[in-house]
């Protein structure tokens, strides 16, 4: 592992990644500079607690409906950035992840939260950072699926043809492409589609201007 990051970090063929959005698993970590944490893998922490008592109860969901109030406030701010807004939600934080509950496996929860912090806000840092990482977990979840039907290639060949299928599909389905379209348009030669990578640029420049 640490072989082929130190392989990856010092090659020049391609850009080196600076900040990657994942969740809170260990083989994530030192991987780039800055690393930014899934806040919907966090909340799932929460979602995963059960307590019986109903106290306890209430206490989960009132902090949980505040949890999610948070996040929503970290949308607007992605909208409109300002320092001051960035301030006023890192102090928002502290607050937040501060609290006490009568629920101690909920304290315990929301403790291990503010110690992420950094990774958390990073978006305070970065607004064009996602606050998620579920568009590219349902992008693998596609090749589970496939592993599902048909395990394994057999080949070199077949990994790539396999590879180079499912890319396409899924590139052109969220580029709103229809992929049975494109794909008879490529083996046709006719080229009357436009290349999946200009759509993708162009997409890119709409969202940056």
């Amino acid at each position: 592992m640490l072989a082929a990051i130190a392989a990856y970090l010092s090659q020049t063929d391609v850009p080196i990644v600076d900040i990657l959005l994942a969740d809170d698993a260990p083989q994530f970590k030192k991987i780039v500079e800055e690393l930014a944490l899934c806040w919907i893998h966090e909340g799932r922490h929460y979602n995963r607690l059960d307590p019986v008592v109903p106290c306890n109860v209430n206490a989960l969901k009132d902090f949980k409906t505040r949890f999610w109030d948070f996040y929503g406030d970290l949308l607007i701010f992605k909208q409109n950035p300002s320092q001051e807004t960035a301030a006023k939600l890192s102090i928002e934080f502290d607050e937040l992840f501060s609290s006490k509950t009568i629920y101690d496996t909920l304290n315990d929860r929301i403790e291990k939260t503010r110690n992420k912090k950094k990774e958390l806000l990073l978006v305070l840092k970065h607004p064009c950072l996602p606050l998620h990482n579920n568009d590219s977990e349902l992008g693998a979840r596609v090749e589970k699926r496939r592993q599902d039907v048909s395990l394994h290639t057999i080949s070199k060949a077949g990994t790539t043809a396999k590879d180079s299928f499912l890319t396409i599909v899924q590139t052109a389905k969220k580029l709103g492409v229809n992929s049975f379209d494109y794909i008879r348009d490529r083996v046709s030669k006719n080229f009357s589609m436009p290349a999946l990578s200009d759509l993708i640029i162009e997409k890119a420049k709409l969202q940056s201007g």
